[in-house]
């Protein structure tokens, strides 16, 4: 199938399955100067016209030039981006194809009001509800001064704080500590490298100075309440 079959192979399937909201993540590792992602963005403006609702996620759109070449309208305060290349791919108007984005920021949490402090330990608690380490108490996550300690890791950015989680999870297991503490956390840097993030689009954010501390070399893993499954059966 060329583009236009592929385009209506689409809508049809969207219909079919009564969709009525496509989230496109990553958007800006999409780059403006390449001929392939310009008609992937074409190809993104034709789904707009499938009687969807389009969201595309993406860090630091303002600057990844992907709105670059639309305009602001000044009525709405939407932006407006020209007809698609493919328009009349799928029958549409050029009048059908200009489509408008509402840019909804999320930044990352802060730690300068009550509100602010509530949210982020709020975040902190559904972390904590989802950890399986056999000495976590509750509060783990969200009592004492963990919650202010771990935004000073983290500047209150999801991503980092996701992976100081995971590390600090693995580091809890190997040693056999089986809880998260600020030494434990303390001990480990924080990297993004080799998370298959694209510095380019803006995924790789500013990690503050973590502390001169090296981990600990801990004792191997306790495995005796590791569930390995329904035993073996005997067999003559």
């Amino acid at each position: 199938m060329d583009l236009p079959d592929l385009i209506r192979q689409v809508a049809t399937s969207l219909s079919d399955h009564g969709t009525k909201v496509l989230v496109l993540d990553d958007i800006t590792r999409l780059r403006m100067h390449r001929a392939d992602d310009q008609d992937t963005l074409d190809l993104l403006r034709a789904f707009m016209s499938m009687h969807v609702t389009l969201v595309l996620i993406g860090v630091d759109i303002h600057a990844s030039g992907l709105l670059r070449e639309g305009r602001l309208d000044a009525a709405s305060g939407q932006r407006v981006l020209p007809p698609s290349r493919h328009a009349t791919a799928h029958g549409l108007e050029a009048t059908q194809t200009e489509r408008r984005f509402d840019l909804v920021e999320l930044d990352r949490f802060g730690y300068d009001t009550d509100q602010q402090i509530t949210a982020w330990t709020t975040h902190l608690a559904g972390l904590e509800s989802a950890l399986r380490l056999l000495n976590a108490e509750p509060g783990m996550l969200t009592s004492g001064c963990m919650p202010e300690y771990l935004f000073t890791r983290t500047n209150g950015v999801v991503g980092l704080l996701e992976r100081l989680i995971e590390d600090g999870c693995t580091e809890a297991l190997t040693s056999g500590a089986e809880c998260l503490t600020e030494t434990l956390l303390d001990g480990l840097p924080l990297t993004l490298g080799g998370a298959g993030r694209d510095a380019e689009a803006g995924e790789i954010p500013t990690v503050p100075a973590a502390s001169a501390r090296r981990p600990r070399v801990g004792r191997r893993r306790n495995s005796a309440f590791d569930d390995h499954g329904p035993a073996a059966s005997d067999t003559a």
